[in-house]
């Protein structure tokens, strides 16, 4: 099915009255590209895979709630895997040691993880240049690097504009590689 010619807000009505093939249909249009958005966020298939199975039920239970007039349907469709998937990758990232942050952070700096081991103090360095990023800085790359949140959700979280965020990051992490080497 092409999904320029699929009527998303139709098919959402169609669930909201149990008719399953509606979500089937759904389904068969935007699995694909709906798992790797899942796939992005926490980095395991058999995860992705659960989650936009549990996704897709939220989706048949919820689809009374979609309306119209506040967006389309496939945002709405979008917004609502997406939104599971963060829930389970921070979830994940609470379960996590905190070391594992700091290996987070320093993957995305371009620093060598084996150099957070223990015996180098790496850690400790990578903590205390983190600790000299602003504050709110620091935050944002966090939650972009760490929790996963997308630049437009920082932006909201922080009540800043998103290139700003942008760029505090990429200049966060160019400081990281600075401060560590």
């Amino acid at each position: 099915m092409e999904t320029n010619a699929f009527d998303y807000e139709a098919a959402l009505e169609a669930c909201a009255r149990g008719e399953r093939f509606a979500l089937k249909a759904l389904y068969d249009v935007e699995s694909r590209r709906l798992l790797g958005v899942v796939l992005r966020i926490v980095r395991n298939r058999e995860t992705a895979q659960d989650i936009l199975q549990e996704a897709f039920l939220l989706i048949w239970q919820r689809a009374a709630s979609y309306r119209r007039s506040l967006g389309t349907g496939r945002g709405w469709i979008y917004t609502v895997v997406r939104h599971r998937a963060l829930d389970e990758a921070r979830r994940t990232v609470r379960e996590v040691p905190v070391g594992d942050d700091l290996e987070v952070i320093a993957d995305a700096a371009g620093l060598h993880t084996e150099a957070l081991s223990p015996d180098h103090g790496a850690a400790d360095r990578l903590d205390g240049c983190l600790e000299h990023l602003e504050e709110k800085r620091r935050e944002c790359l966090v939650a972009a690097f760490v929790e996963g949140w997308t630049h437009e959700q920082i932006a909201r979280r922080v009540d800043t504009p998103v290139g700003t965020v942008k760029s505090w990051i990429r200049r966060s992490l160019l400081a990281l590689k600075e401060c560590m080497s």
